[in-house]
C-alpha cells in the first residue's frame, strides 16, 4: 500500500476501443479519491488479438485531455506474464486449479438438462456446472481453459465467509460464492491468464490501496477477495460507482462509437463539458 493516510487508486482501460463517457467517469472518479500524485494509469492488454496500438495511444490522449495527470511508468499486463504463470503455478501446487476444455456450447448444454433447472449467471456467465472437476492439472492440454475449483479454495482458506471494504463491511458465504459465481476461469484460451487473475496481482503489485469501478463489476470482486486470500495479498478497500447509461438505460459499451470521448472532442465539446455530462 501506498502509506498511512495516503490513498493510492488507478484505472486500468483494455486498449480495445476508444474510450466513452463511462470510462470518462471512471478516470475522473478513481483520480479524484487518490492522494496527490497516488494516481496510477494501468494498461489492461493481455487480450492480444483485440488490443490495438492506436487504441492504447488514444487512451493516453484522451486521459490527458481530460486534465488527468498518473505516475509514471504505466505499468502493461502484456508485461508481466511471468508473474501471472507463477501466481498459476502456485496455485495449481495447492491444489485449487483444473483444466476445462468446455466450451459455451458444452456448458449451456450441461445445465439445460431437465434436472438442472434454471440457468443462472454469474459475473463470467453461466455457472460452471463442474464438468472437468475431477480432471488433474497434469492433464492440462493446449486449449484447455484453467478454473478455480472454488470449493477447495474455500476448504483451504478456512473460513466459510468472504469479506471486504466499500463504504462499509460486505460480506459473502461460501454456499452463495460456490452457487452464484462458482469455478471461475484462471487462464484463458490463448491468453494464459484472465482478468480476474492479472486484476489480483496487479493491484498488489501497485500497491493500490483503494479499487474504484462500476457497480457491474461488484459481484467479480468476491472473486477477487477469495484469490488474495489464497495469494496471501493484502485486500485493498473498493468504491464501486455508479454507471453512466445512455437515453435508453443501457450501460455504455466501446461499440457506442458517437458516445467516445474522441467523437465528442471532434464535435467541439470541452474537457469541462464532459465533466459536466458525467455529474462530475
Amino acid at each position: 500500500m501506498a502509506g498511512r493516510g495516503v490513498t493510492r487508486t488507478r484505472f486500468a482501460p483494455s486498449p480495445t476501443g476508444l474510450l466513452h463517457l463511462g470510462h470518462a467517469f471512471s478516470a475522473l472518479v478513481s483520480a479524484g479519491k487518490a492522494s496527490p500524485g497516488q494516481f496510477l494509469l494501468r494498461i489492461e492488454d493481455i487480450d492480444r488479438d483485440r488490443c490495438k496500438p492506436e487504441f492504447e495511444a488514444a487512451i493516453f490522449e484522451d486521459l490527458a485531455w481530460l486534465g488527468l495527470e498518473w505516475r509514471q511508468p504505466v505499468m502493461r499486463q502484456s508485461d508481466r506474464m511471468a508473474v501471472y504463470r507463477d501466481a498459476l503455478s502456485y496455485l495449481g501446487d495447492l491444489g485449487v486449479t483444473y483444466p476445462c476444455s468446455c466450451t459455451r456450447g458444452d456448458i449451456k448444454a450441461a445445465l439445460s438438462a431437465p434436472q438442472e433447472g434454471a440457468l443462472i449467471h454469474g459475473p463470467d456467465g453461466l455457472i460452471y456446472p463442474g464438468t472437468c472437476r475431477g480432471r488433474s492439472m497434469r492433464d492440462l492440454r493446449e486449449d484447455d481453459v484453467i478454473r478455480l475449483d472454488a470449493g477447495r479454495a474455500f476448504d483451504l482458506i478456512r473460513d466459510n465467509m468472504l469479506s471486504f471494504r466499500d463504504g462499509r463491511a460486505q460480506v459473502l458465504g461460501r454456499d452463495a460464492f460456490l452457487s452464484g459465481i462458482g469455478d471461475v476461469i484462471l487462464a484463458r484460451r490463448g491468453m494464459g491468464t484472465s482478468y480476474h487473475l492479472s486484476v489480483v496481482l496487479d493491484d498488489a503489485a501497485q500497491g493500490i490501496g483503494l479499487v474504484t469501478r462500476g457497480l457491474d463489476l461488484f459481484d467479480s470482486t468476491w472473486i477477487h477477495v477469495l484469490l488474495q486470500r489464497l495469494l496471501d495479498l493484502e485486500a485493498p478497500d473498493y468504491h464501486h460507482h455508479r454507471l453512466i447509461r445512455d437515453e435508453d438505460g443501457k450501460r455504455l459499451a466501446k461499440r457506442d462509437d458517437a458516445r467516445s470521448l474522441r467523437e465528442l472532442r471532434g464535435q467541439g465539446l470541452s474537457a469541462a463539458e464532459i465533466r459536466a455530462l458525467v455529474g462530475m
